[in-house]
């Protein structure tokens, strides 16, 4: 199973297309037989949970078999989403930053479903890849925990652009405030950990969401990175 996240900016004056993409992409996406499981999703403007969306900014995450995304080199956004979307975002002169990956390990629901497939825990160790790694976690936050959610979270998101090994990343999601995302990209997995599990803070908070049950779902799945494509606000941050 292998997974592709492409970010989209639009030009300021050409935002309201935007809206209209996340209703009539839904379409061609889920006619392709190719695709098990794909998400249309805003953009927040921190990189990270974010109350304040970047309406400039949107996403396309799917999903597809194994072996595919190697084999989508050539006109990739074509490969990955079909030729309507493809032409869209170069008709609108979109900025686009392709990301495609390998889920590695994780846990977790989308929209009850195990999306990025099983992973093994036979060994009772997680897979030690080595070099650049990415992160995807992910919330669904019950109505009555929402203040509480953004009290503690917030905060310690902020910091996570400071932190050992960070390189970039970006907060996708499917509805303002409820449902959340993060992707974040890392020098190693070890930098990923000391954030995640070094910092004081942070793992308060983890121990407050288990306890006080913040989230209806949730998810954790760490990914290798096999290529990027493209450019973001006019960088590709990896250059591979």
């Amino acid at each position: 199973m292998q997974v592709s996240l492409t970010i989209i900016r639009y030009p300021r004056l050409l935002v309201p297309f935007a809206f209209f993409a996340m209703v009539i992409h839904r379409f061609p996406l889920w006619f392709d037989k190719k695709i098990s499981f794909f998400k249309l999703m805003g953009s927040g403007r921190n990189g990270t949970f974010d109350k304040k969306p970047d309406l400039r900014q949107w996403a396309i995450l799917s999903v597809y078999p194994s072996g595919f995304v190697e084999n989508a080199d050539k006109n990739i956004l074509k490969n990955l989403y079909g030729g309507f979307i493809s032409g869209w975002l170069h008709f609108f002169n979109c900025e686009t930053f392709t990301i495609l990956l390998i889920p590695i390990e994780g846990h977790g629901f989308w929209d009850g479903k195990k999306v990025f497939g099983e992973f093994d825990k036979s060994t009772g160790q997680l897979p030690q890849e080595s070099g650049v790694m990415a992160v995807l976690t992910r919330a669904s936050i019950r109505l009555n925990k929402l203040k509480y959610f953004w009290q503690h979270v917030a905060p310690v998101a902020e910091k996570m652009p400071g932190s050992k090994g960070f390189i970039m990343s970006v907060g996708i999601g499917e509805i303002p405030w409820i449902k959340q995302a993060t992707f974040s990209i890392w020098e190693t997995a070890a930098d990923m950990k000391a954030f995640a599990y070094g910092m004081k803070e942070h793992v308060e908070v983890i121990k407050k969401t288990r306890q006080e049950k913040w989230y209806k779902e949730d998810m954790f799945v760490r990914f290798k990175i096999i290529k990027t494509v493209g450019s973001i606000r006019g960088i590709n941050p990896l250059k591979m």
